[in-house]
């Protein structure tokens, strides 16, 4: 499918997915990552081609904006009350979402109150509390700081392998990407021109893709195992680039 928005062209491959999933999207600011998403919630439709409008199969998704504004006027406790019922009194989920979220505390307060970071988290609540068999995620990370980010992967990881449902996530902070990614959708092509989102691969290669294009290489950190970059032209840099290893995964 394909969108087009004002003089930005947005191609998309076809692919597949199953369940217990969670597909990160990779691609630099401007490269239309939001409007696919926002194209799999049904907000937005595929422009018509060779005289046929193309149609996304109706997928009963629940979609969590990167942008998020409320004027509900009560606590987060009717809010959740209003929007998710079930969910918010269930023990699965108060014990995986509500305490590690540390929703909680948060319960008496009013939303319009409430800060970034606390308005992210319950966002993030909603979302997934909503029942659906896709959930899309956009910037789960924004106004979080380091743990709370720590925190909100594991939930999104652990809510999405028991409830045996997929997740599609736009996420910019590149430890919190390579550890809810099962596999990515990696953009390619010129941000705000034209770009293409490619079909779903492995963690391995999508990253290689994503930073050879960047012209970055990263190596996992002894200590922590976690992604470092390596510095511009180091050993280490141009070791990886010769191999071919932009993204070391041991």
């Amino acid at each position: 499918m394909s969108k087009t928005l004002g003089n930005f062209k947005l191609d998309v491959l076809a692919g597949e997915f199953t369940d217990s999933q969670i597909i990160v999207m990779l691609g630099e600011n401007g490269t239309g990552k939001s409007t696919f998403i926002r194209m799999l919630a049904g907000l937005l439709h595929p422009d018509t081609v060779e005289a046929s409008t193309v149609e996304i199969p109706e997928f009963n998704v629940s979609y969590k904006p990167q942008k998020i504004a409320t004027k509900f006027e009560s606590t987060v406790r009717d809010l959740l009350h209003q929007k998710i019922r079930g969910s918010y009194v269930h023990p699965q989920f108060i014990s995986d979402v509500i305490k590690p979220l540390m929703i909680e505390q948060l319960m008496d307060l009013k939303v319009v109150n409430l800060s970034g970071g606390e308005l992210q988290r319950v966002a993030l609540c909603l979302c997934l509390g909503k029942p659906a068999d896709i959930y899309l995620i956009d910037e789960p990370s924004a106004f979080l700081d380091s743990e709370q980010r720590i925190i909100a992967s594991k939930v999104i990881k652990r809510f999405i392998f028991h409830a045996k449902k997929t997740a599609f996530v736009v996420e910019h902070d590149f430890i919190m990407a390579t550890y809810l990614a099962d596999r990515v959708i990696v953009f390619d092509g010129k941000a705000s021109v034209g770009c293409t989102a490619k079909s779903p691969e492995s963690l391995l290669t999508g990253m290689n893709h994503f930073l050879a294009h960047l012209d970055i290489t990263f190596r996992r950190d002894p200590t922590n195992y976690r992604p470092r970059i390596n510095k511009l032209d180091s050993t280490k840099d141009r070791e990886q680039k010769s191999a071919g290893s932009y993204y070391y995964l041991d």
